[in-house]
């Protein structure tokens, strides 16, 4: 059955928690018949560093610290004060988590930058990105994993009845296997990581999860190229915001891959941009649709298939409102029912 989910970050401050995890769950309990909802664990990104991507992917790596350097989080020799800030927030996240979803049975996401990304947006202690050093990058890898399938394990304590579901975010995972990332300096750009290392970064943290009883999907923004990877590695599902694969969500080479993936039985998680709203008629659900329903059925994927797409919310702007992810949710409701339309036709 045709799915809604979102990505988890959320509007709000500290002390927002609770409201807006309940909230996500309130709002997909009441998706249109026909569709299934996926509650997304929320992440309040207004409370500051630490709630950021990066700091909650660092205070989850096992038996590493992390702290605020001039370029951002960087890796540290002990746990200091932003280590310690970042731990609270997620403290908090998942005491609302227990709370807005007592008694919830059913599928569970939650986001967490992946292996790649992290390495790319992560500084080492006395250096250049983690990136920069193949030992390193496996080394943050395999704490990543191990740290992962630990927070499960917390998630599920909170929420017995949870089927979890974790999206790995790699966006930047093109950047790190073109090549065209900046080092330190800014005068270089760090070396391209080759197809079957980014597979082998990928694999421990995928089989971790697995290990742990969760699912996995990859979410890679628009970085379609990254799909074979993805799924070599074993995951799940990959996710895709259709928007930024080509004009009208159309590239004939992404779609390609998006076929190749799901017929080797791996799902499509498609990322879609809010709908255009006019002044007459109101949102343009139709043209998130048809973002999903026509290259789908133009590279020639079978209309039940359809069926097993989760759709769900890009990114928003940091300002977006309440009301604006709230309407956001509920119009994928819409698309995600007329989806599910045609995966019968």
């Amino acid at each position: 059955m045709t799915a809604v989910s979102g990505r988890g970050p959320w509007p709000g401050g500290r002390g927002d928690e609770l409201e807006a995890q309940q909230t996500v769950l309130g709002d997909l309990a009441s998706l249109p018949t026909g569709v299934d909802a996926v509650p997304f664990v929320t992440r309040l990104p207004g409370r500051g560093p630490g709630a950021d991507p990066v700091g909650r992917a660092g205070v989850l790596l096992a038996e590493l610290a992390v702290e605020l350097g001039p370029h951002g989080w960087k890796l540290a020799d002990h746990r200091g004060a932003d280590h310690r800030r970042a731990e609270n927030l997620l403290a908090d996240d998942l005491l609302a988590l227990a709370v807005a979803g007592h008694g919830y049975e059913g599928p569970l996401t939650m986001e967490v930058t992946g292996p790649w990304t992290l390495a790319a947006e992560l500084w080492s202690v006395r250096g250049d990105r983690v990136l920069a050093d193949v030992g390193g990058r496996a080394e943050l890898g395999q704490s990543l994993a191990l740290g992962l399938a630990e927070h499960v394990a917390r998630v599920r304590e909170q929420v017995p009845g949870a089927r979890v579901v974790v999206q790995l975010a790699e966006p930047l995972l093109g950047q790190v296997h073109a090549g065209v990332l900046p080092t330190f300096s800014g005068y270089s750009r760090l070396r391209p990581v080759p197809g079957p290392d980014v597979v082998e970064g990928l694999q421990p943290v995928v089989s971790a999860l697995h290990g742990a009883g969760a699912e996995v999907v990859v979410h890679l923004g628009g970085t379609w190229v990254g799909i074979p990877p993805v799924v070599l590695a074993g995951a799940d599902a990959v996710g895709l915001d259709l928007a930024a694969v080509g004009p009208g969500g159309w590239n004939e080479r992404a779609w390609e891959l998006v076929a190749r993936a799901v017929e080797r039985g791996t799902r499509l998680w498609a990322g879609l941009p809010p709908a255009t709203v006019s002044q007459c008629s109101g949102p343009q659900l139709g043209e998130l649709v048809r973002l999903v329903a026509e290259p789908w059925r133009r590279i020639g994927l079978p209309a039940e298939g359809l069926d097993a797409v989760t759709v769900l919310a890009s990114p928003r702007p940091a300002l977006a409102t309440l009301d604006e992810h709230r309407a956001e949710l509920a119009n994928l409701g819409r698309v995600g029912e007329a989806l599910a339309e045609r995966a019968t036709v």
